[in-house]
Formats: structure tokens, C-alpha cells, sequence
């Protein structure tokens, strides 16, 4: 019997080694990027801080270099750190790695919409939604003339806080919410719609559950983990709500369709579908594809700038002193009554600089939406098969301590030059680059803006505890950097 055990132990040991040898000969023939040596079926699991991957990534670049290969499970992944191995991607290569990487957890949105789709569709999905959200962007309805009129209902409902303690979470992101409710649907929600307020707590958990360390596990080991429970089937069932919401609303349309007057994008993607059931081409404009088009623009356009406003707070009260210098901006270019406007920008370079170190300090999503290379490539002189996961790191660019002198500190010092004009920097690109660059970058920017103007216009921010107590550290951070929960009131100014 010891024998047998001896015996079963050496071939296990033999076909182990065997197994490494190649796996270790296939991984050095192809000339790929540089990388810790991958196990069987973990791949390079031991060497990734499962609750923090950004800065697992950050580690090895210093190890490995700006360009380097990893493994999670049999996923090979090459990872982009530091601005010119990522703008060489983003830009240069932009064509060769422009396809996305597959994100399991979205599998019900896969090859649809435009932010998880890797499907033939994807491209002329992504142009036609761009241009039509720049038509709803322009003329009297424009974005600016949007969110000036959200900023007023907001504002309301911040002065019914009566200056008492409140989280500020789901109250701030109504205004985005609504914003891009009217662009994609044409309609308002009031500040205590349940329907709104559920569709918020779903973005909202999902964004928090997506940046958990289960999470990550799940998507890039979903072969073995499908089956488990876990909070992934929590984020697959709200992403399926969601999709569901966003159907009705698009049938809800259709029922009522003038293909000569679109009210909302709804119609605009409606209306690109019936003029495809005549030409007899394959159809890409399904109502599947819509609901997950709208769906995917519903969840950008509310989440991103309710976390980063929501986040932006929390540092103006760890800093009041900064708050107190963008109060005497505001005074002096738009006074105590006048709503703020996009012009105003020019004149106000500290409440500029302030909205983009913001988005900097946060680092709201640290290492970008997964690409994947379209075709063989050549990269600084190592082969990227096609099919390869490809990570441009963003945080990379954000905390380059070259360009930001105290990366780690909140200075909004790092946008402004010597004479105090706002100072732009190439190194900024919270919103990425390229072929997948936010398709809502201008909006988000411009609701920044003038909804952080116009709440500090009028309030003053109060914490609850000490500045000096106050923990700017995210919650999270994988998908995205989480902020801490927090309450705040809200003083009115006279």
C-alpha cells in the first residue's frame, strides 16, 4: 500500500513538472512581454493583492517594466503602465487594440450596446449613439440648458435638508440621473421617485459590488466559479433588471413612433431600426440591442459623476481651505444669484483645476475597461497574439509622479501654472482614450462643473467630524475606487 502511495506521488510529481515544462515552453516561443511565470490553471494568482489589483499592477511594472504579461486562470492579460506605453495603445495602436475584453459578470450584455460589446456591431452602434447624443448635446435643449435647469430642482431639495446631517448619495445623483433620463428618454423623475431611486441603488451597488475582491475573482475565473453563489449572481440579476427597464421603455416608444420627429435618443435608435427592416440588410438595431445600448449610457451617464461629485465633497471638507478659496471665485465671476454657465469656466482656472484633481485624486476607474488586440501585433518589440486581453492602465497616467508632483496628495497647484492659469496635461485621461473613450466625456465634464459650482455657490459644507479625521482612503477599489459613506450638512449662505 506505501508503495502504491509512492508511486501514485512520483507520476503526480512527473506529470506536474511535465505540465510546467509546457506551459513555460509555450509561454517563452511566442516572444511575448516580459512576466512573473504562470501555474496551471491559476495562472499568476499568487502575485495579484486580489483586494487591490490596481496596485498589484503598479508592483510588478516596477519589476517587469512599463509593458508585461500576466496570467489570471488561462486569460493572458499584457498590461500597459506608465503614459507611453498606454498612449502608444490608446492612440498610436488604436485600431490593433481596439476590441473588448470580456467582462463574464456582463455576459447578458455581451456583444451588444456599447460599452461590453466586442461584436461586429459594436463600431457603428458606438458612431451612430455619439452622434446622436451630440444632436441632444446642441441647440436650445442642449446639455448646458439641461443641467443649469437640474441644478435649480437639486439646490431645492438640498436647502429641505434644513442644514441637518444627510448622505448625500442618492439626493446628488438625481441631477445626473435626470440629466440623462431626459436625453435618453425625455423624461423627469422627481427626488423621491421610487422607480428612480431604485434604478440608483442598483447602479450604485453594482459600481460597489464590481470593485470587490469576489468580483474580481469571478471575472477572470468565471470557468470555475459560475456555479457558486456569490454577489456576482447579484450583479448579473440587476444588470437584467436594468436591461429590462430600459426595454419597456423602448417599446413604450415604439408604441407612439413618428419616424419624422424623435423625441428622445429612444426614438432616434428606434427609428435607425425600422429603416433597416427595408433595405433587407441583416438587422443590427434589434430591440435587444437597443435596451442594452440604453442601458449602457443609462449606467455611464448616473454613476461615474454621482461618485466623483459625491467623492469631490468629502475632500472639500478635508480641505476647507480650498472650499473657502472656491467661494471667493464664485463671488467674484458669477455672484450669489446668477446660475453658473460652461463660459464661466474661462474665468474660474481654481474651480477647474480643483474639478480635474478631483477626478485625479480618485482615480474613479484605476485600470480602465479591459481591451483585447484585434490582430497579431507588435508592440516595443514583443508579439501580441490576437484574442489578448490588453490592460491600459489609467492610474498610471493619473499618480505619474513626473508630472504631478505629490501624486498622492489632493493639490489642485498640479492643473495650475506659476501665474495661477489653469494648466492642462496630457496625463489626464480619467475617461480614457482612444477608439473606447467615454462616449459621455463631454457631458460629465460639464455636469462636474456647473453642478459642484452651483452647490458651492450657495452652501457652505459642514462635516461631522474633524477635517483632520476625515479618511479620503476608497472603500474598494478594483473596477472602480469606492468613496466611503458619509453624511454632511449643508449651510446655507448668506
Amino acid at each position: 500500500m506505501g508503495a502504491l502511495g509512492i508511486t501514485i506521488a512520483l507520476l503526480v510529481w512527473v506529470v506536474t513538472l511535465l505540465l510546467i515544462s509546457i506551459w513555460k515552453q509555450i509561454h517563452s516561443s511566442w516572444n511575448l512581454p516580459p512576466g512573473p511565470f504562470p501555474l496551471p490553471i491559476i495562472g499568476n494568482l499568487l502575485q495579484m493583492d486580489i483586494k487591490n489589483i490596481p496596485k498589484s499592477f503598479t508592483r510588478l511594472a516596477k519589476r517587469y517594466g512599463p509593458v508585461f504579461t500576466l496570467y489570471l486562470g488561462s486569460r493572458r492579460v499584457v498590461v500597459l503602465h506608465g503614459y507611453e506605453a498606454v498612449k502608444e495603445v490608446l492612440l498610436k495602436y488604436k485600431n490593433e487594440f481596439s476590441g473588448r475584453g470580456e467582462i463574464p459578470v456582463f455576459q447578458e450584455y455581451k456583444d451588444k450596446g456599447i460599452i461590453f460589446n466586442n461584436g461586429p456591431t459594436w463600431k457603428d452602434v458606438r458612431r451612430f449613439s455619439l452622434s446622436i447624443l451630440r444632436d441632444y448635446g446642441m441647440g436650445k435643449q442642449g446639455n448646458e440648458a439641461r443641467i443649469q435647469r437640474e441644478a435649480q430642482f437639486l439646490l431645492e431639495e438640498l436647502r429641505k435638508t434644513q442644514g441637518k446631517p444627510f448622505d448625500p448619495t442618492f439626493l446628488l445623483g438625481c441631477a445626473p440621473f435626470n440629466v440623462i433620463a431626459d436625453i435618453l428618454f425625455h423624461r423627469r423623475f422627481a427626488y423621491n421617485d421610487k422607480t428612480a431611486l431604485r434604478l440608483m441603488h442598483l447602479f450604485n451597488e453594482d459600481f460597489y459590488l464590481l470593485s470587490t475582491p469576489w468580483l474580481q475573482l469571478y471575472n477572470n475565473y468565471s470557468n470555475y466559479l459560475r456555479y457558486m453563489p456569490g454577489s456576482h449572481r447579484k450583479v448579473m440579476k440587476n444588470v437584467s433588471e436594468i436591461k429590462v427597464y430600459a426595454l419597456e421603455r423602448a417599446k413604450e416608444n415604439l408604441q407612439s413612433l413618428d419616424l419624422n420627429c424623435s423625441r428622445d435618443v429612444t426614438d432616434c435608435l428606434l427609428t435607425e431600426m425600422e429603416k433597416e427592416k427595408h433595405n433587407g440588410k441583416p438587422p443590427m438595431y434589434t430591440m435587444e440591442n437597443i435596451a442594452v445600448t440604453l442601458a449602457d449610457l443609462f449606467f455611464a451617464g448616473t454613476e461615474t459623476t454621482s461618485t466623483t461629485l459625491r467623492y469631490g465633497l468629502l475632500i472639500l471638507m478635508k480641505y476647507p481651505e480650498i472650499e473657502e478659496k472656491l467661494h471667493e471665485e464664485i463671488d467674484k465671476v458669477i455672484g450669489p444669484t446668477r446660475i453658473p454657465a460652461v463660459k464661466d469656466r474661462l474665468e474660474m482656472p481654481y474651480m477647474d483645476a480643483v474639478v480635474h484633481e478631483i477626478q485625479r485624486f480618485i482615480n474613479l476607474v484605476p485600470s480602465n475597461l479591459p481591451h483585447e488586440a484585434t490582430q497579431d501585433t507588435m508592440l516595443q518589440g514583443y508579439f501580441i497574439p490576437k484574442g489578448t486581453v490588453v490592460i491600459p492602465t489609467l492610474d498610471s497616467l493619473l499618480y505619474d509622479k513626473q508630472e504631478f508632483s505629490e501624486p498622492e496628495q489632493f493639490r489642485p497647484e498640479h492643473f495650475l501654472n506659476e501665474n495661477g492659469k489653469f494648466k492642462y496635461s496630457d496625463y489626464f485621461k480619467p475617461f480614457s482614450a482612444g477608439k473606447r473613450v467615454c462616449v459621455g466625456e463631454g457631458l460629465a465634464r460639464m455636469e462636474l462643473f456647473l453642478l459642484l459650482t452651483a452647490i458651492l455657490q450657495h452652501f457652505n459644507l459642514k462635516s461631522l467630524v474633524e477635517p483632520k479625521d476625515i479618511d479620503l482612503k476608497p472603500i474598494t477599489v478594483g473596477f472602480g475606487s469606492i468613496p466611503p459613506s458619509y453624511k454632511l450638512c449643508l449651510i446655507p449662505r448668506s
